[in-house]
């Protein structure tokens, strides 16, 4: 491998190259730390040497490089992943996009930037003429659209706009070939899908065209209750108010308001709370519906206000696991969907199984739910936080939640088919072996691709 790195090296010069071993390993990492599986699986795990390029020539020359010496290329954004996706299990290049930042052009409900451009950077160029982006994680001050795009799957907006893999979320992809010629290849439509949420492991993203949403002045609002079940069917009455405008609604037990130490003045002791972000418009029927739950508003910003200091969006989604580990390290999270459907009862038996978790569980378990559309209906995913005691354990409270009915996106696994999906889709399978034929993608994240390598 020494002999085919020194080639590699010579090969791309002029281009930005690492190989101090403190960096290069500091760049083969990820938030996989969230999971105490994941440390011990992928420990050591790391690059030989990480590669920047600048535009999509250089991404080109490296990609022909790697196709030539055989080398292993790992695809990186800015690293906010959790499940090990841009951490290399065979070393090789560690392939950084985060200079491609170039904001290409934005047009009223539309985008196109390159790939290292961050989700904030965009939505404050787009915001200039009163669009936003439609959804981004609880990272999106330093995440990057084609890491969001490769490795994430939905955040803050998507209780209005659904998930990335939902149609019309994506509209165009420019990704690179690792061949002996590597070509640029457009992806428009469904297409994108056999890109979207690959990890990498099916060409390099160097441009993303998404869609935009009308840009709201947005309210920051805290809602405490005194019982847990009536915050989560509050939250859920909300998320069906299909007239009220709203980007966030998080749901959170008492437990949890402890790791949040900026707002704990807003959130009495033993109460539970619900996070918003709603349109200022929707604010006139937020008190109504707050006093018909039982509820209390402790905590209201209006857009200008809330645009400076503490942003409510910051303690949602993963970003909770993060404050809670700040605090405790022994704590772990899942990531749970419960059933949807258009019927009111399923919608019904989601908020069950919700209840039904929640009492189980007590304090091992602490509930974070997040409202969000799954095929055009309003359901309750859940980021529990679990107090983690073993690795049999863990697999016997995702064993429960999914023989109960719920179901588990395994955040404690760096093989895809083995997280969310449980198998992996076919047309990204066929797409693979065009624009990767040797299998130099970040290899040994796909049981079925590793074996295809392999025989």
């Amino acid at each position: 491998m020494t002999t085919k790195l020194d080639a590699l090296i010579n090969s791309l010069e002029g281009i930005e190259t690492i190989t101090d071993s403190t960096q290069v390993a500091k760049l083969s990492q990820d938030y996989h730390t969230f999971s105490p599986v994941l440390v011990s699986k992928l420990e050591g795990k790391v690059g030989d040497i990480v590669v920047r390029p600048a535009n999509e020539a250089e991404v080109l020359k490296v990609a022909a490089a790697c196709a030539k010496h055989r080398i292993p290329i790992t695809v990186r954004g800015a690293g906010t992943g959790n499940y090990g996706q841009c951490v290399p299990l065979h070393g090789g290049v560690i392939l950084d996009m985060t200079r491609l930042q170039e904001i290409l052009w934005v047009k009223p409900g539309v985008a196109r930037v390159e790939a290292g451009v961050k989700l904030a950077a965009l939505d404050k160029k787009t915001r200039e003429i009163g669009w936003e982006i439609r959804m981004a994680p609880s990272t999106y001050r330093t995440a990057t659209i084609g890491g969001f795009i490769a490795g994430g799957s939905g955040g803050i907006g998507s209780i209005q706009y659904g998930l990335l893999a939902d149609r019309g979320n994506i509209l165009a992809l420019r990704v690179i070939t690792v061949e002996d010629e590597p070509r640029a290849i457009a992806l428009r439509g469904d297409d994108v899908q056999k890109v979207n949420h690959a990890w990498g492991i099916n060409g390099i993203i160097t441009e993303v065209e998404i869609p935009l949403g009308p840009a709201y002045p947005w309210a920051e609002v805290i809602v405490t209750f005194d019982d847990f079940m009536t915050a989560a069917k509050f939250g859920q009455a909300i998320g069906n108010a299909d007239g009220m405008i709203k980007k966030l609604i998080s749901v959170f037990a008492s437990q949890i308001s402890q790791y949040f130490h900026a707002l704990q003045e807003y959130i009495p002791e033993g109460t539970h709370s619900v996070f918003l972000i709603i349109s200022e418009p929707s604010l006139e029927f937020l008190p109504t519906l707050v006093q018909q739950y039982g509820g209390q508003i402790t905590y209201k910003k209006l857009d200008e206000e809330a645009a400076k200091g503490t942003h409510l969006a910051e303690f949602s989604w993963n970003h909770t696991t993060l404050l809670a580990r700040s605090v405790d390290t022994g704590i772990t999270y899942l990531q749970s969907l419960f059933p949807s459907d258009a019927s009111g009862g399923l919608r019904l038996r989601s908020l069950q199984l919700v209840e039904q978790m929640y009492n189980y569980f007590g304090d091992e378990v602490m509930m974070h739910l997040e409202f969000f559309r799954v095929n055009g209906v309003v359901v309750p995913g859940a980021l529990q936080l679990v107090r983690y005691t073993t690795e049999e354990r863990l697999n016997e409270i995702i064993r429960y939640h999914e023989e109960q009915g719920v179901s588990i996106a395994n955040p404690h696994t760096y093989i895809i088919e083995d997280g969310g999906r449980k198998v992996i889709d076919r047309e990204q399978l066929k797409f693979k072996e065009i624009v990767d034929p040797y299998g130099l993608m970040n290899p040994g994240k796909s049981k079925v691709i590793q074996f295809q390598i392999q025989n």
